[in-house]
């Protein structure tokens, strides 16, 4: 029996899901007796540091945690269940941790992107049980701002470079905890999971263990799922975000099924974006709920879900707000939500007030979730312009003149499934979506949607160079090269592909073994 502290913040379906396919069963938290009586604690957290520590204190759950933790029994604490071992963080300043390890949570102050989003390595310091049976070289799913800094040298377990070194990992007797997600983690975090869950697991160093490590570039597979004219949801795929195909919408396959071979050819995440909309639903019966607790099962890297994250009232009258939308989703089994139309109208209100008014979508969700759990999905299409001056939108000098033979153009944002424009450009919208709480930018081209020309790379990095969080880059990819050159002439973070890999054109594991050698992957 393993307990789980499920403090209500973040997607702990998957960490349930991978804890009971390893054949354990999990129990959940629901007062500080089942902490006081528990024989081996996981506690996942996903979200602020300051908003976590509240909810503890309100639960009457922080001093029987300690009681726990004082005892030396079993514990695994995951991403802010580490952090919340310390005594503080700069992410909530004035706001005690559990004190357990001497020592301070910072955030990342670096030239690199922040969150550090991906799949990083590890440096192992020390033995331990967590580590029987691995390699040494395997990457691990990574998503935070902050970083642990130990006064106590002794408690480091594992380290990881992100432009500067920092602790990934921590052990001082039973108790352990990691930085990273071993539930999103692939097999290798399964493997952690397992050894940490069985009693027979001795501590271990593997060898040789890795000196220092790299972050590697993502290979996103992306699931476009609507309902078909016949009312059952398929994934699909446009040709400038037209699904249809003489009459009827394209089908490619079911979503579970598409998710479940794209996690076993090496998909270092998964994105479903949900282009059928709310339409009347009660947010109970939404259809993608259940296909997020579905793939979740089986599924161990990230998810993340867009479409319909937002204030609604359905057909019983019920008002939900984009927070409730977004937390089901989490609970659902989604890491991420992705916000897109409505990210357009809340920068264009925010920049006719000029001010933030700290109820929008974006900052709402990052408030409580944190701002890794917030992508932005922007959908430019190409403006040529004879001259720079002639639109008060940021203007670059294209390689790829106009229809009339402009060399410079300008990226307007669209709405709608890219049916509608406004009055706003990419470049803005992603700097304003970043100050608003937005975590990644998920950067697609209408221009070049389902044409298997390539990215738009001066579109990437345009925008790239205008904000500091990752950047996926979407639409366009046709060959393997593609992704190569994304990588090599830009700085994003990760790409994303759907249509050659739905039609197995050019499968996950041929792109990876391209890239092999020439970028940072994961294999």
């Amino acid at each position: 029996m393993i307990t789980l502290l499920d403090y209500g913040a973040g997607n702990v379906r998957s960490v349930i899901n991978a804890i009971e396919s390893l054949g354990e069963t999990v129990k959940i938290v629901s007062s500080g007796a089942d902490i006081l009586a528990a024989e081996k604690i996981v506690f996942p957290g996903v979200g602020a540091f300051g908003n976590m520590m509240r909810i503890l204190h309100r639960k009457g759950l922080v001093e029987p945690l300690k009681a726990y933790l004082g005892s030396n029994r079993p514990f695994l604490g995951i991403c802010l269940g580490l952090q919340a071992l310390f005594d503080n963080s700069e992410e909530a300043p004035g706001s005690e941790g559990l004190g357990i390890i001497p020592g301070v949570v910072k955030r990342f102050t670096l030239e690199l992107a922040v969150p550090h989003i991906g799949w990083n390595g590890i440096s192992i310091r020390k033995p331990s049980k967590i580590f029987d049976q691995l390699e040494g070289s395997e990457k691990f799913y990574f998503v935070h701002s902050y970083y642990v800094a130990p006064l106590d040298a002794s408690a480091v377990l594992t380290t990881t470079d992100y432009g500067n070194r920092f602790v990934s990992g921590i052990q001082r007797g039973n108790i352990i905890a990691t930085q990273f997600h071993p539930e999103k983690s692939g097999r290798a975090g399964l493997r952690l999971l397992k050894n940490f869950v069985e009693s027979g697991s001795r501590p271990f160093l593997p060898a040789p263990t890795l000196n220092s490590t790299r972050l590697a570039k993502r290979i996103i597979a992306c699931l476009d799922v609507r309902s078909n004219d016949q009312g059952d949801l398929v994934v699909t795929k446009g040709d400038r975000y037209d699904v249809r195909e003489k009459g009827a919408v394209r089908n490619l396959g079911r979503p579970v099924e598409l998710a479940g071979r794209y996690y076993e050819e090496g998909a270092d995440e998964i994105t479903f974006l949900n282009i059928t909309g709310f339409r009347d639903f009660p947010l109970e019966d939404m259809p993608m709920l259940e296909v997020l607790k579905q793939v979740s099962r089986t599924v161990f890297v990230p998810l993340t879900i867009g479409g319909g994250i937002r204030n609604y009232t359905d057909k019983n009258g019920r008002r939900y707000s984009a927070l409730e939308v977004a937390s089901e989703y989490f609970r659902s089994g989604a890491d991420k939500v992705s916000i897109g139309s409505d990210a357009v109208l809340i920068v264009e209100e925010c920049l006719k007030s000029g001010v933030k008014s700290g109820l929008s979508a974006i900052e709402e969700i990052a408030c409580v979730y944190g701002n890794q759990a917030v992508v932005v999905s922007i959908d430019p299409r190409r403006v040529y312009v004879a001259s720079p001056d002639a639109v008060r939108h940021p203007v670059i000098e294209t390689r790829r003149p106009g229809p009339e033979g402009e060399r410079y153009c300008w990226y307007q944002c669209t709405i709608k499934g890219g049916r509608e424009g406004r009055d706003i450009d990419a470049v803005t919208l992603a700097r304003t979506c970043e100050d608003l709480g937005a975590g990644e930018i998920l950067l697609n081209c209408i221009d070049r949607d389902g044409t298997r020309l390539g990215f738009d790379i001066e579109l990437i990095n345009v925008v790239k160079t205008a904000v500091s969080i990752p950047v996926i880059a979407s639409s366009g990819a046709g060959r393997t090269d593609h992704f190569l050159e994304v990588f090599t002439k830009t700085a994003a973070e990760s790409a994303l592909a759907a249509g050659i890999f739905h039609r197995r054109e050019v499968p996950i594991a041929t792109v990876k073994k391209f890239l092999q050698g020439k970028v940072e992957i994961r294999l």
